[in-house]
């Protein structure tokens, strides 16, 4: 019997820790339409999915949005160059990168570096070179071109 009561008792709480973490997600939902121009304009490719976004996700675009102005010409070109690359991914796509990017984190700094190496040799080898290292080395080049 007292089991039972502690037992609904912690249920009870728990039910209302999920209800109130979820009342505030909802209150802290940023809509697509709830943002400024500024932050839609940074955020364009994302416009689509942004709804769909995890909270995280979101918070995550709007701190990028946030500094994009401090940030030099180069780099806001490639954050926007990134944005509309992952915009165009399937969740598949979008999965397969993260687990290779995650791979990639827990190398070896040497491995690392090699790995940087050889990509840098790649990006600026000429289109010719570039299809060569990716018919003769598909596990390392990918089979399409990358920029």
């Amino acid at each position: 019997m007292v089991v039972r009561k502690f037992a609904t008792i912690i249920s009870l709480f728990a039910l209302t820790g999920l209800m109130s973490a979820v009342a505030f997600a909802e209150e802290n939902f940023q809509s697509w339409s709830t943002l400024s121009e500024y932050q839609r304009k940074v955020l364009a490719p994302l416009s689509e999915d942004w709804d769909a976004l995890r909270p995280w996700q979101r918070e995550r675009m709007l701190d990028i949005a946030r500094d994009y102005s401090k940030m030099s010409t180069e780099r806001q070109a490639r954050v926007q160059k990134r944005l509309s690359n992952w915009s165009r991914m399937t969740p598949f796509e979008r999965e397969n990168v993260r687990k290779r990017y995650k791979q990639f984190q827990a190398l070896p700094p040497e491995k690392k570096e090699e790995m940087r190496r050889r990509w840098r040799e790649y990006r600026d080898a000429s289109p010719e070179k570039r299809q060569s290292l990716r018919e003769q080395h598909p596990e390392i080049y990918g089979t399409e071109d990358l920029e």
